[in-house]
């Protein structure tokens, strides 16, 4: 068990937690965390926002009863983290851009600490959040509210894109990935329901060019020309 230090509303349904302890993790890497007995049955995926010395961060948005859960523990409440899990963002030379759509902006916050020189572009469909946290690391922030954030991205401009969002906007970054015949390395973080974390439940399967795959061992990250079905 770790202590909550803070959990902290930053907009309507999305919170900010943290959590005392040193803990290890790769960008677009994901806990699962855990704060009742039996109910609901399944801990919650939600990937790592920040980590120093000291503390780990989580942002995340109320979707269910365990992250209902989860809003309401307070500093000093404790709470079960497990992992980390998944494959992360690759590390790779060149200029990259970290594309957030919504809660997909969770990841890119520690992205940003690992790779400083990306551009960031963040979609809100209605009013932005932690647009601040992001904007003290870098000058290279770009929001859209209402919109469409891919819009934004000059895809010839970067070697390497990183896409997390809902699906409609990863289809999206395949589509656009298509129309420029690959010519960059796309990047997506699938947010897909997940309930065990390493590859036993079979719940995260998702269907690439290699056959099914588990989101959770074999992603959440994966090329956006490999993803078949999401």
């Amino acid at each position: 068990m770790a202590e909550i230090t803070a959990n902290i509303q930053v907009a309507p349904g999305i919170f900010r937690m943290s959590v005392a302890g040193a803990y290890a993790g790769k960008m677009g890497q994901f806990y699962m965390l855990r704060a009742w007995d039996k109910t609901p049955l399944l801990s919650r995926p939600i990937s790592i926002y920040s980590l120093d010395a000291e503390e780990i961060h989580f942002l995340y948005q109320v979707v269910g009863e365990g992250t209902r859960i989860l809003s309401m523990l307070q500093a000093g409440d404790e709470i079960t983290l497990e992992g980390p899990f998944g494959n992360g963002f690759p590390e790779l030379n060149g200029k990259v851009a970290l594309v957030g759509g919504g809660i997909g902006i969770a990841p890119f916050y520690y992205a940003l600490q690992s790779l400083p020189q990306a551009d960031v572009y963040l979609g809100f469909s209605q009013k932005p959040y932690e647009v601040d946290h992001f904007k003290r690391i870098t000058d290279r922030v770009t929001v859209n509210v209402g919109g469409h954030i891919l819009d934004l991205v000059d895809y010839e401009a970067y070697d390497a894109i990183f896409v997390c969002g809902p699906n409609a906007m990863m289809q999206a970054a395949q589509r656009l990935n298509e129309r420029w015949s690959g010519r960059n390395k796309v990047y997506v973080s699938l947010e897909n329901r997940m309930a065990c974390g390493v590859g036993a439940c079979l719940v995260c399967s998702v269907g690439t060019t290699g056959g099914r795959k588990k989101s959770c061992v074999d992603g959440p990250v994966f090329a956006v020309e490999e993803v078949k079905s999401w």
